[in-house]
């Protein structure tokens, strides 16, 4: 089969060996989307070696017990040991022996064919269209924040970045009831906060509004937004992590007193529940068309990856 991989810092379409179903599922792709995450991994993130690629949305072509046979599914990346305390209790993504679709030590679903231990794999209702449900991981991870800190209607939350991930977070902690603000380089993707009756701003005009929230969510994918974000939390604020990038960040360059005189809490935010992002899609509450650029089939691969990390670029599809 045909598969999108990083081998040795080179990316290429390669052909590879279509994975047996041993005791997981085998998954037919139907459709996959390229992330920031999987152009860092390019860039040597993580160190990964293998196929690349965590969002999609396929079919079980063969499955333990039978079940889901013939179904759309969505994956919860994160495949634990099944052993330890984590996975006992249903919630394997801080396994320490986890792998990860894609990232960590598992092939992912840039490709024809993909595997996943079978309790991974989500059904797709069936209005929920393949364009859709390949959103429901990155819009899980916008729900995760609401995991990790409690959002209130009365609170006052920016997000900054207004690429897809930053477009779905502010879209999902809208639907909380609390006042958001986007913050964001692109007047045309910002106008697709504005749809919803999101506030937007400039990083100009929205740097002039310091001290002003109490949860500022960095989702820009640069290590500049750390510093960005800081200055906007008010006294005892949250500052909420979702980017993940190759290289340094620029922790350097903050007068980190402000944690200790201000009392910031910073919080790492990285992978959601499927389900919620699942219920969203099937009510039609976030708007998906928008934040579709571009599709190519798996063989155009390496040019795919290439227009996704174009500046205006929003999500792109990986079709086998």
């Amino acid at each position: 089969m045909k598969a999108l991989r990083v081998e040795k810092k080179k990316l290429a379409v390669k052909e590879v060996d279509k994975p047996t179903r041993g005791d997981e599922a085998l998954v037919r792709v139907l459709l996959s989307g390229i992330c920031n995450t999987d152009l860092e991994i390019a860039r040597g993130y993580a160190r990964f070696q293998g196929t690349i690629g965590h969002e999609f949305v396929g079919v079980v072509e063969a499955s333990p017990q039978d079940k889901l046979l013939g179904q759309r599914v969505v994956g919860e990346i994160n495949a634990g040991c099944k052993n330890c305390e984590l996975c006992k209790s249903g919630d394997a993504r801080h396994c320490r022996s986890r792998t990860v679709l894609g990232i960590v030590g598992r092939d992912g679903a840039h490709a024809e064919f993909l595997r996943l231990p079978l309790g991974n794999l989500l059904p797709v209702p069936d209005r929920v269209v393949d364009e859709h449900a390949v959103f429901a991981e990155p819009l899980a991870a916008a729900c995760g924040i609401m995991e990790r800190v409690d959002i209130k209607p009365d609170d006052r939350v920016a997000v900054i970045g207004d690429g897809k991930l930053g477009l779905l977070c502010a879209q999902a902690i809208a639907l909380s009831g609390a006042s958001v603000l986007l913050i964001g380089k692109h007047a045309e993707k910002l106008r697709i906060a504005e749809r919803r009756g999101i506030e937007t701003a400039t990083p100009k005009t929205g740097a002039k509004r310091k001290r002003e929230f109490n949860v500022v969510v960095e989702a820009s994918g640069s290590p500049s937004g750390f510093v960005g974000a800081l200055e906007l939390l008010q006294p005892r604020g949250t500052l909420v992590l979702k980017s993940t990038f190759q290289g340094p960040g620029k922790i350097e360059e903050i007068d980190q007193t402000r944690f200790v005189v201000d009392e910031i809490s910073i919080v790492g935010s990285r992978c959601g529940r499927l389900q919620p992002a699942l219920d969203l899609l099937k009510k039609g509450a976030i708007d998906i068309d928008s934040l579709i650029s571009e599709e190519y089939p798996i063989a155009r691969g390496v040019y795919a990856m290439e227009r996704a990390a174009k500046k205006g670029i929003l999500k792109v599809f990986l079709r086998p």
